[in-house]
């Protein structure tokens, strides 16, 4: 069994494609349960952030279970096969693991370094854990990647070299000009992207953070963690007027801001308006932009003025980091594949010398007991050097593609008792699936 992600993200396609292929929660799980029923596929996890979605499957068949998998995106997306292929990328086995670390690590988002990505990926494996899509392999793959993703933020400054991607919305803000400290800021929505908008707006020193939400509730919770004050859904259009700056990052599948609301809140205004798009699909119509004196940044504005100025030995210590991390991964489970076959020949060794000593010291009563013990010891020792160099040569070809081929062969030769080299592979399986989400790291 290999590991497969077959994915759409913000270096592959343009926010319009982004926009029909974004999942929610029912979505995701939608998703995900029909991955499961793919012919060839065992385990299943969606990562979806508001830019990028991938699949990400355990399956024994390449080419098959990458067509599958696409298709489900084509389907979900409505768009036509080729309008979406040729914005899917794939990637598999070891390619698939390198990938997974890099992006828990913040190393493939829009903002190098940004640490939001490592909460959504925590996410993506807990609804999985929830939905049973996740199995053994993918949580283990998982769990490595929020533990390595964990330490590059713990031993390097990229949290530094790699804001949010709400700070640097803000920040292209006051690059273009604009005073922060002037602004007036709205917050529409109050999920995790909302909270976070909210709080970095009120640390950045805003003049005032106001939050309006579908759910009046959620709305005053959010306004109050951060001591703004929260605007009734009915009373949207009027809060609009009375803000400079609004950032929408709701969970909509349709526009939330429409032109005309836009138009009404800017008629006869003289200071500057700014609105924050930072929703998939977007929440604001995209003929807001054309409006006179309106300055509209949504994720593809943002995605061509964002650089990475900053911070580049920092992101290269966690290149470097997660490189390493790769390797010894993959080093792994190579040696985890053939471990099984390794166990099993010991095992049979073991019984055929503990079989042979009982049958051999039963005839010898009258020798002396320190004997015995020697000639036990020494028939151990024979049998141990024995299977000394075949032991060391699969490990030793561990990560070559023929050492499963090896592995088999020594398993005829010897007459290994499948059973037994099933249950070690059973026991590993089971150590990879007592492991926790909480915290990112294994419990």
């Amino acid at each position: 069994m290999s590991v497969l992600v077959v994915g759409v993200s913000h270096r592959s396609a343009p926010v319009s494609v982004l926009e029909r292929v974004a999942l929610d929660g029912d979505a995701i799980a939608k998703v995900a349960q029909n991955a499961l029923d793919a012919d060839h596929v065992t385990e299943s996890l969606v990562v979806s952030t508001c830019n990028r979605v991938e699949v990400y499957v355990e399956a024994d068949r390449f080419h098959g279970s990458v067509e599958d998998i696409s298709e489900l995106l084509v389907a979900h997306s409505g768009l036509s096969r080729n309008d979406l292929l040729r914005h899917i990328y794939v990637h598999y086995d070891d390619a698939a693991v390198a990938h997974l670390f890099g992006v828990a690590s913040g190393l493939d988002s829009m903002v190098v370094g940004e640490s939001q990505i490592l909460g959504q990926v925590r996410t993506a494996l807990q609804r999985g854990q929830d939905d049973a899509t996740v199995g053994p392999a993918l949580n283990l793959l998982f769990q490595q990647a929020l533990r390595i993703a964990k330490r590059g933020h713990a031993e390097t400054g990229i949290d530094k070299a790699g804001p949010s991607l709400v700070a640097a919305s803000l920040e292209a803000v006051a690059r273009s000009g604009h005073r922060l400290e002037d602004m007036r800021v709205l917050v529409v929505g109050a999920g995790a992207m909302a909270a976070l908008a909210a709080t970095t707006a009120a640390r950045r020193g805003v003049a005032h953070v106001s939050v309006a939400n579908r759910t009046d509730a959620s709305a005053e919770r959010l306004a109050a963690s951060v001591g703004g004050s929260s605007v009734r859904w009915a009373d949207l259009s009027d809060a609009l007027g009375e803000a400079d700056l609004v950032i929408s990052c709701t969970g909509a599948t349709g526009t939330v801001i429409g032109i005309d609301q836009v138009r009404a809140a800017t008629a006869g205004r003289t200071t500057p308006y700014v609105l924050i798009d930072l929703a998939l699909p977007r929440d604001i119509d995209e003929e807001v932009a054309g409006l006179p004196g309106v300055m509209v940044l949504g994720l593809a504005e943002l995605q061509a003025m964002l650089t990475d100025e900053h911070g580049a030995a920092d992101v290269e210590a966690v290149r470097g980091i997660v490189a390493g991390e790769v390797a010894a991964f993959l080093s792994a489970r190579h040696v985890a594949k053939v471990t099984p076959t390794v166990v099993a020949l010991r095992s049979m060794a073991t019984s055929v010398v503990d079989s042979e000593l009982e049958r051999l010291e039963g005839r010898l009563r009258d020798v002396d007991p320190q004997v015995v013990a020697e000639l036990r010891q020494t028939v151990r020792r024979v049998a141990d050097k024995l299977l000394h160099q075949p032991t060391v040569r699969i490990k030793e070809m561990a990560g070559r593609p023929d050492a499963l081929a090896y592995a088999n062969a020594l398993a005829d030769l010897f007459a290994l008792d499948p059973g037994t080299v099933d249950a070690v592979s059973a026991v590993d399986r089971a150590a990879s699936a007592s492991t926790d989400v909480a915290g990112g790291e294994p419990s």
